[in-house]
């Protein structure tokens, strides 16, 4: 163990550690609460970090040697050699500042070593030289803000892979013919690829909301300090710190116009999470209405065959799940609960600043995860799903809805009268409508199931 000191008195720290006092006094105060930093949130903040010794070094508030030495440092928080070392918990308390003194710290002490110090020796100052210029305040919404945008470019990528993957489908099913159904009772026809052509429809708009809502993350505060006018900061540095980061990353971040309400106002990680509530949604609909259409499979809709990726049951022999799509609804569910939380955590700001900047980032982050997680495992599966054409024409031909476009000819109450007569006397409606009609069976079924009969119209 090793004893450093930071202004509270001495305390013990690992020899191994690279972190610090503060670290040390956080973990000691913050239970582990098994949530861990997102590994893009510790990369994104190592870029903040070697932005800031890089301009520092241009403006001569810091020599070249520790410059150089920092940077590698942060480097290595980059590429996750040091990205083990920063262990306090997500959900701290104090709006992230034991976060970012766990960094300032492993960054300083590393760099020490890279002089030829020994850790706690603090050739470079975790405060003086690390954090100059800078507050938790600006620095931690700055790497989450980055962090949202990779993981959100991510994002897109793999739902823009989905709706194609489901546009496949529509073309593959569009011939096979169905009963539709409403509030899960027999509706009008349609076909299978209908359905699958509607869920991809759903999956462009949330690709297409997904995409342009980058254009709102990457607004950043970094120059602004404690609460937004850049106290205790070179202005040199306020102007010029976020092209530095911007070069130095490759994340497409720009200074806010208005420092003081980036800084205070989090109301766009609500809005970012607001679209990934929209996408958990509709995948939610869409794993549901999959798993419905196949279910059974002998004594359910079973208009789907599910691929067999895993065993069902430890009990009944020979069962398949919709394993897949039902870990697809967990995860969104699991996003929807977030949603919620976020949202408390942005309306719960006071003043110049929201404390809870860290619970908001945290599920942010773990959201864009999850989705991602989600989006892939349906892309990879539901190109296995079959048809079952012969069960969905089953269905089709014992639903009654399907003489839904008769009323034309002969009204609403006639048919209905119909219905009822086949249910009294249990005979099949069709051998009903050919009485009635006096057309051939054959010549109904080729009218009422047609492939005209999902088109617009008659």
């Amino acid at each position: 163990m090793r004893i450093e000191n930071d202004g509270l008195g001495n305390i013990e720290i690992p020899e191994e550690a690279y972190w610090g006092a503060h670290t040390q006094r956080a973990l000691k105060n913050f239970q582990d609460t098994g949530e861990k930093l997102d590994k893009e949130f510790i990369r994104a903040y190592g870029y903040v970090k070697e932005a800031a010794a890089s301009l520092n070094s241009k403006l001569g508030f810091l020599s070249r040697e520790k410059s150089d030495a920092i940077c590698k440092a942060c480097d290595e928080l980059i590429n996750g050699t040091l990205s083990g070392q920063i262990v306090v918990d997500p959900l701290s308390g104090g709006a992230g500042t034991s976060i970012n003194m766990n960094i300032n710290e492993v960054i300083a002490n590393r760099a020490t070593e890279l002089l030829g110090g020994r850790k706690g020796e603090y050739l470079v100052h975790p405060l003086d030289d690390v954090n100059m210029f800078q507050s938790t305040n600006d620095t931690f919404p700055t790497a989450g803000k980055m962090a949202v945008i990779v993981l959100l470019k991510e994002l897109v990528s793999t739902v823009e892979r989905l709706q194609a993957v489901l546009q496949e489908k529509e073309k593959e099913f569009w011939s096979v013919m169905k009963p539709g159904r409403t509030q899960f009772m027999d509706a009008v026809p349609i076909s299978l690829g209908q359905e699958f052509g509607a869920m991809a429809e759903a999956i462009s708009r949330d690709r297409w909301r997904l995409y342009k809502v980058e254009e709102r993350i990457r607004m950043v505060n970094l120059g602004g300090t404690a609460i937004g006018t850049g106290v205790a900061a070179d202005k040199r540095f306020v102007l010029s710190i976020v092209n530095e980061l911007r070069n130095i990353s490759g994340v497409r971040v720009a200074k806010a116009e208005n420092l003081i309400d980036a800084t205070q106002n989090m109301d766009v990680f609500a809005e970012v999470h607001g679209l990934l509530k929209s996408l958990a949604t509709n995948l939610l609909k869409i794993s549901n209405d999959i798993r419905l259409l196949g279910s059974g499979p002998n004594a359910g809709l079973g208009e789907l065959e599910f691929p067999k990726v895993q065993t069902g049951s430890s009990i009944m022999p020979g069962k398949i799940n919709p394993v897949i799509p039902e870990y697809a609804i967990q995860l969104a569910m699991s996003v929807l609960a977030h949603d919620v939380a976020v949202n408390f955590a942005v309306s719960s700001g006071n003043l110049e600043l929201n404390p809870f900047v860290p619970l908001i980032i945290h599920y942010t982050l773990k959201s864009l995860r999850f989705l991602t997680n989600a989006v892939r495992s349906l892309e990879s599966y539901i190109p296995k799903i079959k048809a079952n054409n012969n069960k969905a024409q089953e269905n089709l031909l014992k639903s009654e809805a399907v003489f839904t476009p008769l009323i034309t000819v002969y009204g609403y109450e006639r048919v209905q009268k119909w219905i009822k007569r086949s249910h009294e006397e249990r005979r099949n409606m069709w051998d009903i409508v050919a009485e009635e009609t006096g057309i051939e069976i054959s010549e109904l079924k080729t009218k009422l199931l047609g492939k005209h009969s999902t088109g617009l119209g008659l």
